[in-house]
């Protein structure tokens, strides 16, 4: 099931994935590493490892069969309600509504509902109002109408309620308020951060360094730097982030780009410079691994989409 993800976005990336993965046990069996690659560029990659242990789980405990009890479903890695409802509706035919921002946002127009649709604290009542419409007998097809009624309709602008199959009954349509719903809390303001990054060479090879596997990122390889600190300059807290997450000293070659990248909950603006190694030992602060790999070795690893953005302009 796709989660802030545009469907045209997913569907190459799906194609790739069953090529590489027909089966749970091709899946589970396959290093992370290569399903992180096949990943590459989609985001939220937490999504692609839980998957992948799921997997692990489904094939080595279960039998190899995914359970249709939702208690059962939900104990698996990275599954919550949303993708609980989702899969065993639709897979077993199992009555649970699916509320996704799709839903809610119907939801509001349908119903009028003042409850702010991205605050944690209004899903109940939005959960509520989508069990009470749930057709039993086909759920999964129910919540499929809903998500694609959402998706392709009742759209966040300019709503095509003069084709939509239920603008009769919907308040907001019939009062002339579909523009008042949904109800949003102003987001607040998205920080953005300072970043200085090396691509490190060394006898035609260029140092990479892996993601620890928890958190944001987890497992990604990437070219190594950080935040910058108060009044640094880039390419001082470059020289400075290499050798704190690498033990190595460098010396700055060149400006290489800037690239500029958001994420969900903040932006990032990110200073890459080409960088000379001069001495010391690989002793790893942070990451968790690092290879001196050949340009052409790149396509191995898996990078993280703002590294994908300035990767093409890495020279020999």
């Amino acid at each position: 099931m796709l989660q802030q993800t545009q469907v045209k976005t997913a569907i190459p990336y799906f194609l790739n994935f069953i090529d590489h993965f027909p089966t749970l046990q091709d899946l589970a069996e396959s290093d992370l590493g290569t399903v992180l690659k096949m990943w590459e560029g989609l985001g939220y990659y937490a999504r692609a490892r839980n998957f992948h242990k799921a997997a692990a789980i489904i094939t080595k405990d279960l039998n190899g069969v995914i359970p249709d009890d939702i208690s059962q479903f939900k104990k698996l890695p990275g599954v919550g309600d949303y993708i609980g409802a989702a899969v065993q509706s639709i897979a077993f035919g199992h009555p649970f509504a699916v509320v996704d921002g799709n839903v809610k946002r119907v939801l509001a127009r349908l119903y009028c509902i003042k409850y702010p649709v991205n605050t944690p604290a209004s899903h109940k009542q939005f959960k509520e109002y989508a069990d009470s419409l749930l057709d039993k007998k086909e759920p999964g097809t129910f919540n499929q109408a809903m998500m694609e009624l959402g998706a392709l309709l009742c759209t966040p602008r300019n709503p095509q309620c003069n084709t939509c199959p239920i603008s009769e009954f919907c308040k907001a349509a019939l009062s002339d308020k579909v523009e008042m719903f949904p109800i949003r809390v102003k987001a607040k303001k998205v920080p953005t951060y300072h970043i200085a990054a090396g691509v490190v060479r060394k006898k035609g090879k260029l140092l990479i360094t892996r993601r620890k596997f928890e958190g944001l990122l987890g497992g990604l390889w990437e070219f190594p730097g950080g935040k910058l600190k108060k009044n640094e300059d880039a390419s001082s807290a470059c020289i400075r982030e290499l050798r704190e997450e690498t033990g190595i000293t460098t010396q700055i070659e060149s400006h290489l780009t800037t690239i500029h990248h958001a994420y969900t909950h903040f932006k990032i603006q990110m200073d890459i410079f080409y960088c000379h190694y001069i001495s010391g030992r690989i002793r790893l602060n942070g990451p968790i691994d690092f290879r001196w790999i050949r340009l052409k070795e790149i396509d191995n690893f898996a990078f993280p989409k703002a590294n994908l953005k300035f990767i093409p302009m890495i020279e020999e």
